[in-house]
């Protein structure tokens, strides 16, 4: 049998080590990627980087397997790089093809699915997009270790240095895309540049030798083809008039433009993170609700608030057109949430934003008074608005986290916690959250708002908080405002403390959250599977 000439690119093995440098930078950068494509639609939880994580890690051990006894029934390098360019093209596909198939994923199991929608739905997207092009990409390694090393006496040292090479690859392909691409051109151009790569070496390869002609220019073109498409598709492909979509370092973002609102969103599928009411006056949302801190802190309509979770700044507007005698302070960790507030949100440039974390910002807060940061060392009202769907800091939602939030209340202050996912249940997250502040604060009542799943907690140790609340209504010159805080006043309840608590240690927030929105999706579900069930596919897409 007619034996292939050896590519002269590989007779000095640098390109292998190369091999092996770029396809790890490029399994890191596909995994980041991931991340960043389910999240729009899943959330950016604990629980769906585990299933990410597990899932590129049983692609990569498959292609071991399959890659280490490829190369040794037939070391050709050829399979190799083919195998490469294959890979090249799939993930440049990823940017168009993968939010589609994610859709799909959606669709088939609204109709399939009752429990655990959000698990099954990420892990099945997650399997059918990235398995086949990481376990490609898995089939490296193991045989670059075949085509390196000449014999026994050096086996330890080739197989040290492709290992070295593709670590620091990896590491690249880590730091990359967080602090640079994505920040910086988007998801999408993050998987054409890192397809790209993997395409250049296997054209360098073929060019060489001078084989696979064909294959490697419908590889190209397939590759363009699809950095062209890719860049024309949204994350919310199927919305026509957005204002914005884009992402930061933290977030997907999306500014919807509606007549009589403007609303940031930072999931596609499902939840709003802050609204703007183009005419003013009250929102409908829980913003409204938690405008009865203020008249129940000592400070009244002079309080001095800290917004941890500033957003768009619409609850500090709020409660400055209603009380135009407080002073507010806010806290955004995601500094691109601020510019598209100013932008779309009219939140005015003298607002004060410190670009920070929540608790990192409490911490410091007695040095960022002093350097002009904060308008006070200790406040009236402090709102903790930093939840979104089942993405909950675990570090915001301690007894630790609290006892600071305590700290750094004047006396008779009140905190505020926007909780918005509603369970009623005693294990649900709203139980525990509430457990852990009650071991905190003496005085803990709880409002349900009317027509969403969020629900508002007000804490205190200062037990003339309801008194003071009845009292300060009647002043109130707004009506509207005026009737709402007499509901809300006549619906608090007072919440019975248990002994579910949530540590700096031991806080199972994801988990949790994971439970309360199931249930919500689940309800959801059934709407849907009945009209799946009496009209067909022809009823879902009405």
């Amino acid at each position: 049998m007619e034996t292939k000439p050896k590519a002269k690119i590989l007779e000095k093995k640098w390109y292998l080590y190369l091999t092996e440098f770029f396809s790890g930078m490029s399994v890191m950068a596909v995994e980041l990627g991931a991340s960043r494509l389910i999240a729009p639609y899943f959330s950016s939880s604990q629980i769906v980087w585990t299933i990410i994580i597990g899932t590129i890690m049983i692609a990569m051990a498959l292609g071991n397997y399959f890659g280490g006894k490829s190369a040794d029934k037939d070391p050709d390098p050829d399979k190799l790089y083919k195998r490469i360019l294959i890979s090249a093209v799939w993930i440049a596909a990823i940017p168009f093809v993968g939010k589609l198939v994610i859709m799909g994923v959606v669709a088939l199991l609204v109709v399939t699915v009752s429990t655990n929608f959000l698990i099954w739905a990420a892990f099945l997207a997650c399997m059918i997009i990235f398995v086949y092009p990481l376990f490609l990409l898995g089939t490296v390694t193991p045989s670059l270790v075949k085509y390196t090393t000449d014999s026994l006496e050096d086996n330890g040292r080739t197989v040290g240095t492709l290992g070295a090479f593709n670590t620091i690859g990896s590491i690249i392909g880590t730091f990359a895309p967080t602090f640079i691409t994505i920040p910086t051109v988007g998801t999408a151009v993050t998987f054409f540049i890192f397809s790209g790569v993997l395409l250049a070496l296997g054209l360098v390869y073929f060019f060489s030798c001078g084989r696979c002609k064909l294959r490697s220019a419908v590889c190209t073109v397939l590759f363009i083809g699809f950095c062209i498409a890719g860049t024309t598709i949204g994350f919310a492909f199927w919305e026509k008039t957005l204002a914005y979509e884009g992402e930061s370092v933290y977030n997907y973002l999306q500014v919807k433009e509606e007549e009589d609102r403007t609303v940031l969103s930072t999931n596609v599928l499902f939840g709003v993170q802050s609204v703007y009411m183009k005419n003013g006056g009250l929102s409908g949302l829980y913003y409204d609700t938690a405008l009865a801190a203020p008249m129940m802190s000592d400070g009244g309509d002079k309080s001095s608030l800290l917004v941890l979770g500033m957003g768009t700044g619409t609850y500090a507007k709020q409660c400055l057109e209603f009380f135009p005698g407080m002073t507010v302070d806010g806290v955004e960790i995601d500094e691109k949430i601020t510019d598209l507030a100013h932008e779309y949100f009219d939140l005015s440039e003298s607002m004060n934003v410190v670009t920070y974390d929540g608790r990192a910002f409490l911490n410091s807060l007695e040095g960022a008074y002093k350097n002009g940061k904060a308008s006070a060392d200790k406040y009236d009202v402090i709102m903790v608005d930093a939840y979104q769907d089942i993405t909950i800091p675990f570090q915001m939602s301690s007894k630790e986290f609290f006892t600071l939030v305590r700290d750094s209340l004047k006396p008779g202050g009140v905190m505020v916690v926007n909780m918005n996912m509603r369970s009623d249940g005693k294990d649900g997250i709203n139980a525990y959250l509430a457990d852990t502040i009650s071991t905190v604060f003496s005085e803990v009542w709880t409002a349900d708002v009317r027509g969403s799943t969020n629900r508002e907690l007000f804490a205190s140790n200062d037990p003339e908080m309801l008194s003071r609340l009845t009292g300060n209504i009647q002043t109130v010159e707004n009506e509207q405002l005026r009737s709402l805080l007499t509901d809300i006043s006549a619906e608090l309840e007072h919440y019975e403390a248990g002994d579910r608590i949530l540590t700096d240690d031991k806080a199972p927030v994801e988990l949790l959250g994971m439970r309360v929105i199931d249930g919500l999706i689940s309800s959801e579900l059934e709407y849907y599977k009945r009209v799946f069930k009496e009209e067909g596919i022809k009823g879902l897409l009405k």
